[in-house]
């Protein structure tokens, strides 16, 4: 059997000009930061003798190359972002950086997302992955229009109740 796996898809290039700071934030915190400290130890664990026995000494050479490795991922993806800086021209349809406010037909709840890029998804303030099977459903749709969203667990219809290019405003705990 091999072990052969095809490359996944690439990721959409778009991401929001917050998450693109973000990004730029962690890549300068890497590089000048904790890359200077964790080289450091690692010196000073070099100069404690036998390194093949030296536990500080193995940790410190494996952080350093996740480091490394984390600011060659974030240097490439940075070459190939692109901020989505403007709204879009029609802002009643759902497009990339849509706050988008869904009614499950079948139970009623609603659910709030917010369509970003692959680098900023957070499940917890309900921001999906533009390349997401509810995003690519949700894609040049707007209030009042039905969706049906293939998930793992069956498919799902949704109203699409509000869309808007402005955080939705607090409310029963809500964002």
């Amino acid at each position: 059997m091999s072990r052969y796996r095809p490359p996944s898809k690439p990721a959409s290039p778009y991401i929001t000009p917050e998450g693109r700071d973000k990004l730029m934030a962690e890549l300068r915190y890497l590089h000048d930061t904790l890359r200077p400290d964790v080289t450091k130890a690692l010196s000073a664990a070099a100069a404690e003798g036998d390194r093949s026995e030296n536990a500080e000494y193995i940790y410190r050479k494996k952080q350093l190359r996740e480091i490394d490795s984390r600011i060659r991922y974030l240097v490439k993806r940075l070459e190939v972002v692109k901020a989505v800086e403007q709204k879009p021209a029609d802002l009643t349809r759902v497009f990339f950086g849509a706050w988008v406010e869904l009614e499950e037909v079948a139970t009623g709840t609603v659910e709030r997302y917010r369509l970003v890029g692959s680098d900023e998804i957070d499940l917890d303030k309900g921001w999906i992955s533009i390349d997401s099977p509810m995003a690519r459903a949700l894609i040049k749709k707007q209030e009042g229009e039905e969706v049906v969203v293939q998930r793992p667990k069956g498919s799902a219809t949704f109203d699409i109740v509000r869309v808007q290019y402005e955080p939705f405003a607090v409310d029963s705990g809500q964002a």
